[in-house]
């Protein structure tokens, strides 16, 4: 899109040349964000100020995908993909370091700047739709055709030729990986297609598809306007609207009666809750050799209270592991029994709230421990939903 831009701005295009400052903008920009944020990760990381309440940290993860932009683009590379590799960046690198009330509120401020920054491209697109639509029908007379409507048509071509390269790749894709699970459900071939159909008009978003064509120059060197800029930009809109209607008139009767295998990532978040229960219990176990190790005595025996309460937190492990290994509960089994004690956890934890906010309006607790306390029950309440 860059090289077309400069094409139509400079009235000129080198192939050659083209090539060459694809490679630059691209591993220029992929470089730029990884290096910068991985200097940085590295500097907060080694030098995290003592009392730190993370805010410092999230307005870094903040700044960070911004600065690399600026750079990148300064240096003539491409901004967008410095941002892409200073967030995958950023994702990978250890956040033990950090306290977990860190990472709730970071994630809460990400949240509602992704919130933003996509309903902000839809308000800046219904802001100038009219002068846009107006714009439009007039490019579209200038190309020959009389009847704005060629808008439509064009629209709708569009759209088939999406979803003819969206079906295509989405059919390959879960050929290789989604469809190779037939030993947990096995699934027809005539749900195949509709799989593939209902993948295919699912996920349809258009912010990305916006904020690219709003990136287009208003005028050209020599002050004209850019050619057919309104029409680009509307054409867009006209795609993205036209997705969303059919994905909300076809996506269900696409997926009416079709049954899908176990996600694979069910399987796997079971396992890694295991090896991470696995994990507590090692630790457990070797705390408690240390201390056997430097004490004696009753240490270790029923009446210790370090070992008493070390050996109730590895059961619970140990019953997170297996949770019935001596009737050999069945998925199903523990599917059910984890969906009533998730029930009755929240039913608990609602009227936990309702109490503590009733002594909080009666003046019973101070405000102070009124916040923390609902707080505390809020994340609690969060993890069973």
């Amino acid at each position: 899109m860059r090289f077309a831009v400069v094409a139509a701005l400079t009235g000129s295009f080198a192939l050659s040349q083209a090539l060459l400052s694809f490679l630059w903008v691209a591993s220029g920009g992929l470089g730029v964000g990884f290096t910068v944020t991985w200097l940085v990760t590295k500097v907060r990381t080694s030098s995290a100020p003592v009392g730190d309440d993370g805010g410092a940290q999230i307005l870094a993860s903040v700044l960070i995908p911004f600065g690399v932009y600026l750079l990148a683009e300064a240096m003539e590379c491409s901004g967008i993909l410095a941002a892409v590799a200073a967030g995958i960046t950023m994702g990978h690198s250890p956040h033990a370091h950090w306290q977990a009330i860190t990472r709730i509120r970071r994630t809460a401020v990400w949240y509602t700047l992704q919130l933003v920054a996509n309903g902000s491209v839809f308000v800046l697109l219904g802001e100038q739709i009219p002068s846009i639509v107006a714009g439009a029908g007039e490019t579209v007379r200038l190309t020959g055709h009389q009847n704005p409507w060629w808008l439509g048509v064009y629209v709708l071509g569009i759209v088939v030729a999406l979803a003819g390269l969206r079906f295509a790749w989405v059919w390959t894709s879960m050929m290789v990986t989604f469809f190779g699970m037939q030993s947990l459900t096995p699934i027809s071939h005539g749900q195949r297609w509709r799989v593939v159909a209902a993948m295919s008009l699912a996920g349809v978003r258009g912010a990305v598809t916006l904020a690219g064509v709003m990136t287009l120059p208003l005028l050209l060197g020599d002050g004209a306007p850019f050619p057919a800029r309104d029409l680009a930009i509307a054409l867009a809109a006209g795609v993205i609207l036209m997705s969303l209607v059919a994905a909300t008139v076809l996506l269900p009767r696409a997926l009416r009666g079709v049954a899908l295998p176990e996600a694979s990532h069910v399987v796997e978040e079971d396992r890694a809750r295991a090896g991470a229960a696995e994990a507590a219990i090692v630790a457990l176990e070797r705390a408690q050799a240390a201390r056997l190790a430097l004490v004696s005595g009753d240490a270790g025996s029923a009446a210790d209270p370090y070992a008493a309460t070390t050996a109730r937190l590895i059961a619970m492990y140990r019953q997170r592991i297996d949770p019935d290994p001596a009737e050999g509960a069945t998925a199903a089994r523990r599917h059910a029994a984890d969906a009533v004690d998730r029930q009755l956890r929240l039913l608990g934890l609602r009227a936990e709230r309702e109490q503590v906010l009733q002594r909080g309006r009666d003046r019973r607790i101070t405000e102070a421990a009124q916040g923390r306390m609902v707080r505390e029950i809020d994340l609690q309440e969060a993890r069973y939903l």
